[in-house]
């Protein structure tokens, strides 16, 4: 079983996270609210298989990441398949910003498909379900509830 810690993750967690082998599903920006969102598939923990099994399961949740006062988005990524696979993500370049009052960071996904980056000033990580035990990296597009930038917690 899986005790989800909390439903909303920040930049301050990004220590404890990981994005290996997340899926993301889409982006899109929010220029009104200088946000920049994921719809993604977040691999909570990694099951190793038990006697007798082969394959590894996974905790896994459909999520919404929203990066804060986002700016200057650079998308490098050519799929074949579709979905984007993460193999980690990158938290660089910290600087103040001209008014000297934030701290922004060059957010760096590197995927097996390539690469996006985003400057932003942090980021909240909205959990949308529950984590479920599966056998893959990611839900179908059924399963997970199709495209979605919802910030609460689905309880059904």
């Amino acid at each position: 079983m899986y005790e989800l810690e909390k439903n909303i993750w920040s930049e301050a967690d990004f220590s404890i996270m990981g994005w290996h082998d997340a899926s993301i599903w889409s982006m899109v920006p929010n220029s009104e609210k200088f946000e920049y969102l994921l719809d993604l598939d977040y691999i909570f923990k990694w099951v190793h298989p038990k006697e007798n099994e082969t394959y590894f399961k996974f905790w896994v949740a459909p999520v919404t990441m929203v990066f804060e006062n986002a700016f200057d988005v650079k998308i490098n990524i050519e799929s074949r398949q579709g979905l984007i696979e993460v193999a980690d993500l990158h938290k660089e370049n910290p600087r103040l910003t001209p008014n000297g009052k934030f701290t922004t960071h060059t957010y760096r996904f590197e995927c097996q498909e390539g690469e996006a980056s985003i400057e932003a000033t942090g980021f909240k990580m909205y959990v949308r379900q529950k984590p479920k035990l599966i056998t893959g990296q990611s839900f179908n597009l059924e399963e997970r509830g199709g495209v979605n930038f919802g910030r609460a917690l689905n309880t059904l």
